[in-house]
């Protein structure tokens, strides 16, 4: 009976994927598409879109369920509808195919994010034509530009906090269900993210008053933008901590490491050896204890035979909590100053707060996610390195919880804005319970 659930939400999911719904115009999308895909919305959930009072803010969309009792702060569930594009070069099946094989529904938006925002959406229309009414009000929100900036989701949150709407909880995508999320942890977890870095993106610059490069002197703006990258790399340019979130991640972890558990399990105890340790396990490892950085672009120079007048790099960088946005600006601009190098910064995200992991809202989500998808061992907490569109809605409520209940291997989540993104198809059914667990509880 699951095989044959799990097929026909597949079936109904694939009619998302198939929508091209990206983001970037420049990539073949239109906002006839988008427009295609609200209105598939509600054929798909009619009892849910009966049961809400909807506000379509042109694009981005706001429903409220009513509750049995509205003098109880809402709860408010987001996932975007919105997708990266996709190059069918090196996919196994075309990205907006949808196809149903091996297991897995295939295409672009299965993990990120329309396979969250069906299973938000059937859970609460099976609910619907129940006539089942929540305890609370909740609202749904689902916006057309999470992937670039999220200016639809900005709006709506503006427009919540102006109208003196407070949220007990939100709840959007973010961490995934895994098996061995650190390397070393023989278990398999539920990622429920409780924040998310914030995100700078800057402009190195290195002048000089140029030159023939037949009488080159020394240290000309490539060498030093060059020194300055290396510096980076090699130096602690950010400072390094153990927070308390990512040490409740670690004590999670500690019971499936062997030997090495023995160490985690008292993380506060040992924080300073940690915090030298940890980073050496890798790229990954070391976002979790600081603010990070990674040079993307370059340009300068005006001939192969001419000195540079001016060269730049430009970086993301995506600031730890403990830190945070000035001071990581502040450390990054004097390691530049170093090389005689100019900082400027040219985008700036808002910063994320921090749900409680003791807090009711991730406690929540713990049980849900224990209670409906099989083999999940423990529910971790962890801070987000990517974005989302919940950081806009601090403003309305300080437990923002990240998490889908999907359970996926290391190849699905590289997949994740790269190529042969798919979804299981029995994550499907768990996925639908534990929304319709999280409504019922809210």
């Amino acid at each position: 009976m699951d095989s044959e659930k799990n097929r026909a939400y597949a079936e109904s999911l694939q009619k998302l994927i198939r929508i091209e719904t990206v983001s970037d115009p420049d990539c073949g999308s239109s906002p006839e598409k988008f427009e295609v895909l609200r209105s598939l919305l509600w054929e798909m959930f009619p009892n849910i879109r009966e049961a809400c009072e909807l506000k379509d803010f042109g694009g981005p969309l706001l429903l409220k369920w009513k509750g049995r009792d509205s003098s109880k702060e809402p709860v408010l569930f987001m996932n975007h509808h919105d997708v990266v594009p996709a190059d069918p070069a090196g996919w196994e099946h075309s990205p907006f195919s949808g196809d149903i094989a091996d297991g897995k529904i295939w295409g672009r938006g299965t993990l990120d994010d329309k396979g969250g925002l069906w299973a938000m959406f059937q859970a609460a229309d099976e609910l619907a034509a129940e006539g089942f009414t929540p305890a609370r009000d909740i609202w749904f929100e689902t916006n057309c530009n999470e992937e670039t900036m999220g200016e639809g989701s900005e709006r709506i949150a503006k427009w919540l906090h102006a109208e003196g709407v407070r949220f007990e909880a939100v709840f959007d995508e973010g961490g995934d269900i895994v098996h061995d999320p650190i390397g070393g942890a023989d278990g398999t977890f539920a990622m429920i993210g409780v924040g998310e870095k914030s995100v700078v993106n800057l402009k190195f610059t290195a002048k000089s008053t140029g030159g023939h490069a037949s009488t080159p002197g020394k240290n000309t703006p490539l060498v030093r933008l060059g020194k300055f990258m290396a510096y980076v790399e090699k130096h602690h340019v950010f400072d390094v901590k153990l927070s308390p979130t990512i040490a409740e991640m670690f004590r999670t972890f500690a019971p499936y490491m062997g030997a090495a558990g023995k160490v985690l399990a008292k993380p506060e105890k040992l924080r300073k050896p940690l915090e030298k340790i940890i980073p050496m396990f890798g790229a990954t490892a070391t976002a979790l204890l600081s603010t990070t950085i990674a040079f993307t672009m370059s340009g300068g120079g005006e001939a192969v035979n001419v000195i540079p007048h001016e060269v730049w790099v430009i970086a993301d960088m995506r600031c730890s909590h403990h830190q945070g946005k000035e001071a990581s600006v502040e450390a990054i601009r004097k390691a530049a100053a170093k090389f005689d190098i100019e900082t400027e910064v040219i985008a700036s995200e808002p910063e994320s707060g921090l749900a409680d992991y003791k807090g009711s809202a991730f406690r929540l989500a713990a049980e849900a996610a224990m209670a409906c998808v099989p083999g999940v061992d423990a529910c971790a907490p962890y801070i987000m390195t990517g974005g989302s569109d919940s950081r806009f809605f601090d403003i309305v409520s300080d437990q923002c919880i990240r998490f889908l209940p999907f359970t996926i291997t290391a190849e699905q989540m590289d997949s994740i804005h790269g190529v042969n993104e798919c979804l299981n198809i029995d994550s499907l059914a768990p996925a639908v319970d534990y929304y319709k667990y999280m409504y019922r509880h809210v």
